[in-house]
């Protein structure tokens, strides 16, 4: 999944922000197979490249486990857990939030080239998601952004965070 981010240039437009596609012009898409496994292959994901359907390389994008750790004055558990609700039905891509009435953990896989990409969208989301989801006003006091390949060889090893099951809105 790639999400939007602002400055973004919407892929198929030449590089230009503003062009649009004539009517009924189709862009290429690419799948995944069933059971792709996104850390396969011998070559690095940093170097990996792939060309779009302009001839242009562009770095494939990897997948990222974020925990994200948010605390501050104490609020109401029912308004908490509702306002995690409402983060977790905006964005699907959330896998699992634990909550106290002063701090919450949220831990999500985020898609982007690098980690500095993905620390930085998840650096964001608390603050840019406080007012539409009525989240409460607490700071961003941790933060852990992991490969996909330390995530599993961390559960496989019995330590790490456990895996993020059951999906969806929990007290600690």
């Amino acid at each position: 999944m790639r999400r939007a981010r602002p400055g973004d240039v919407p892929r198929g437009t030449g590089g230009f922000p503003h062009a649009r596609r004539a009517v009924g012009e189709e862009r290429a898409l690419t799948s995944v197979g069933a059971g792709a496994d996104f850390d396969d292959g011998a070559e690095s994901r940093e170097s990996a490249k792939e060309t779009d359907t302009h001839g242009e390389d562009r770095v494939q994008s990897k997948l990222w486990h974020i925990t994200l750790s948010v605390s501050g004055a104490e609020a109401p558990l029912k308004e908490v857990r509702r306002g995690l609700e409402q983060l977790a039905h905006d964005h699907p891509f959330l896998l699992t939030s634990r909550y106290a009435n002063d701090h919450a953990e949220i831990r999500y896989w985020e898609e982007a080239r690098d980690l500095h990409d993905a620390a930085a969208v998840a650096l964001r989301l608390w603050g840019e998601h406080r007012s539409s989801a009525q989240l409460p006003p607490w700071e961003i006091v941790g933060l852990e952004v992991i490969d996909r390949q330390t995530y599993h060889q961390r559960i496989a090893e019995g330590y790490g965070p456990p895996p993020a099951a059951p999906v969806g809105v929990h007290p600690f």
